[in-house]
């Protein structure tokens, strides 16, 4: 399974990028992090779109089989920077693709906040967003070796295992 990881923190040391290139890591996924990229602001502008990482971005998304979207929550949603990736693709990007979520909390607000803000934006781009979904809080992850503690893990693990459940499951279909 071509499985695409997009970290929608912005934060170049944050625990959403932690939690992305631990998941790219272990499951070999091809890794798309907008805390590294220069992504320029939607706008409409058929100009805009032409910038190297919308191009980037919207390959990786097309050829993806499944995408894993992480974000923390801000204000009771994601990211303002996942949001305005988000925005530079559409459902022929999208259609018919599953999609798993993990939303990235702290300070006790829980995340379900952004996991439902992001559903909302898939399904307005025809994704096939899984019923599985993840929150990280602070106390999930191992700071000194950059990962994630055992537990949290294995909740990705079966978030990536219902994940690869759909994505063959819509191959099959669509053959």
């Amino acid at each position: 399974m071509n499985l695409l990881i997009i970290n929608g923190g912005p934060r170049k040391s944050g625990r959403t990028k932690m939690a992305a290139s631990y998941i790219a890591n272990v499951y070999k996924a091809n890794h798309f992090d907008l805390s590294e990229k220069e992504f320029p602001l939607f706008n409409g502008e058929e100009s805009v779109s032409k910038h190297q990482y919308v191009q980037e971005l919207r390959k990786l998304v097309k050829e993806a089989d499944a995408i894993l979207l992480l974000s923390p929550e801000y204000h009771n949603a994601m990211s303002g920077a996942l949001k305005n990736a988000l925005d530079f693709l559409s459902s022929e990007h999208f259609s018919h693709k599953p999609v798993g979520l993990v939303a990235v909390a702290g300070g006790g607000k829980g995340g379900i906040n952004a996991l439902n803000n992001m559903r909302t934006v898939m399904r307005g781009l025809y994704a096939h967003t899984i019923p599985k979904q993840v929150v990280l809080d602070p106390n999930c992850f191992d700071y000194e070796l950059k990962g994630l503690h055992s537990e949290s893990a294995l909740l990705i693990d079966q978030l990536v295992k219902e994940l690869t459940v759909y994505t063959e499951a819509i191959q099959k279909i669509q053959q």
